[in-house]
Formats: C-alpha cells, sequence, structure tokens
C-alpha cells in the first residue's frame, strides 16, 4: 500500500498533460493498425516530404511500442503499481476510471480532493480484500474434498490435508527443531509460486518458523521421506493471502522432502575468567 500510494503520484508528476491524444492507451490491435483517412483529407493534408528528426520520429512511433529504455521503465512502473493494485480485485471499468485518474491528476485537474477521499481507501481495500478471500476459499473448498479424499490422505482437525509420496527411514523433527528440505509450492490451479529445486539450493529453517501447515504437516515426515501438504488459508497465508503470488484465502499444496534434522550447536561458553591473586598482606611491624 505504501509503494502504491509513493507510486501513483509520482507517476502523475512524471507526466505531461496529453496534446491531443485519447486518455486511455490503444488496444494491441488498434496499435498495429494505421488510422484510415479520406482521399478528400489525403489530399487537403498532403505536404512536401520533410526530414524528420530523431526526436520527431520518437514521437511519431507507433502508439503502443516500446522504442526507448525510458519507455519501458514508464512501462514497469505501470506494471509495479498493477501488482499492488492487484489486492483491490478491480473491475474493467474501474480500471478506466483509475486510468482517468492518472491522466486527470497529470493535467492538473483532479475531479475530486485526495485528502477528502484518501482516507477512504484503506477500508475500501480491506473489504475488497475480505470478498475475494471468500471467493477463493469457496473454490478451494472442491479442491480440499477432493484432496482429503485421496488413497492414504489424512485430514487433521486443523483442515490440513497430509499424504506420504515417498516413505522415509530416518527420525521425525520436533517443532522446534531445524529442518533443511527441497520443496515445490502451487496453487489450486496448478501455478508454482515457489521452487527450491528450481533454485537448486535447498531451504533451511526452524519448525516453528514457519507457516502453520508446516509445523504441523513435517512434523509427521521421517528424514529421506517425500509428503505432500495440502493447506486450507486458514493454517497458511490466511485471508490476506502473500501479493502478488498468493492470493488472500488461497488454499496451498506443497510437495516436501525432508533432507536433514540439522542439529543445531551449543553456543560455546565463554573462558572462565580467573581471578587475580590476592594482594600478599603488608609486612610485619618490628
Amino acid at each position: 500500500m505504501r509503494l502504491l500510494l509513493a507510486l501513483l503520484p509520482a507517476l502523475a508528476l512524471a507526466q505531461t498533460p496529453p496534446a491531443a491524444a485519447p486518455a486511455a492507451a490503444p488496444t494491441p490491435a488498434t496499435a498495429q493498425a494505421p488510422a484510415k483517412k479520406s482521399p478528400a483529407a489525403a489530399t487537403t493534408q498532403a505536404k512536401p516530404a520533410t526530414v524528420a528528426t530523431p526526436a520527431a520520429a520518437a514521437a511519431t512511433a507507433a502508439p503502443g511500442t516500446l522504442a526507448t529504455d525510458d519507455e519501458k521503465t514508464v512501462y514497469a512502473v505501470g506494471l509495479a503499481i498493477s501488482r499492488q493494485i492487484a489486492m483491490f480485485n478491480l473491475t474493467p471499468p474501474e480500471v478506466e476510471i483509475l486510468k482517468r485518474a492518472i491522466s486527470d491528476s497529470a493535467a492538473g485537474k483532479p475531479e475530486i480532493e485526495l485528502n477528502a477521499w484518501g482516507p477512504k481507501i484503506q477500508p475500501f481495500m480491506t473489504a475488497r480484500m475480505a470478498a475475494l478471500a471468500e471467493k477463493e476459499k469457496a473454490a478451494s473448498a472442491t479442491y480440499l474434498a477432493k484432496a482429503a479424499a485421496e488413497p492414504g490422505a489424512i485430514k487433521t482437525d486443523s483442515g490440513l490435508v497430509y499424504r506420504e509420496l515417498t516413505p522415509g527411514t530416518g527420525e521425525s523433527p520436533k517443532a522446534t527443531d531445524t529442518v533443511k528440505v527441497h520443496y515445490r509450492g502451487t496453487l489450486t490451479n496448478g501455478t508454482e509460486f515457489d521452487s527450491s529445486y528450481k533454485r537448486n539450493e535447498p531451504a533451511q529453517f526452524p519448525l516453528n518458523g514457519v507457516i502453520k501447515c508446516w509445523t504441523e504437516g513435517v512434523q509427521r515426515m521421517k528424514v529421506g521421506g517425500k509428503s505432500m501438504l495440502i493447506c486450507p488459508s486458514d493454517i497458511a497465508y490466511g485471508n490476506v493471502g502473500h501479493p502478488p503470488t498468493i492470493p488472500g484465502g488461497a488454499t496451498l499444496t506443497f510437495e516436501i522432502e525432508l533432507l536433514e534434522i540439522v542439529a543445531v550447536k551449543a553456543p560455546v561458553a565463554p573462558p572462565a575468567v580467573v581471578p587475580p591473586p590476592a594482594p600478599a598482606p603488608p609486612p610485619a611491624v618490628k
């Protein structure tokens, strides 16, 4: 949210009022097709050819193309803003209102006062996130029921669905242990959002320092084994999710391979302080 509020004013200040172009960017299809002109208009507007300067060529470049590094960077700003506002779950008409607000701000002619309506943004976002999370939970219900019905699956009181894929032969970790694992995480639609395999590096963490689903599920495993954890949002990332990769209310599936229970080295005790010898008594007076 802070990034969003920081980016939007910056983007608005960086823009200049449009000359004669429409506020909304054209669609890719429109960008590729040159506008048609009538023969009369072509005759009236015909002028001797002139040599275009680099600036003029850039100004007349086909709409929608990203010709320079600056243009691509500005486009990246738009992508960053898009990720930040995903939690608002805007409809297409609302996206058009957002575009209009940016153009109006750039022209110095906003329709409303930000100071008056800005405080309404947070409750609006909270309500939208809650509605989106409930929708995600409802969509996940069938997935969870199907996963719980798989052969060998165990559904616990917390809602975790646990299924062993490859039995392990080592010890099972405790919640206070540190473990080393390989894992892959996916959404219910199969989208992979994280993978230690892709990074080619196992993950290591204290088992009581991760989501509840992992704390509970990995304790059921044995070293050398591989299991699947299906985690409802209540024991994963809740209604907030982990934007932009994990939506609020999302059920997550993890394939986890328990490689090792990491032995935590005991802290080295500091060397004992040897007190200095007591001073010798003064000589006796004769």
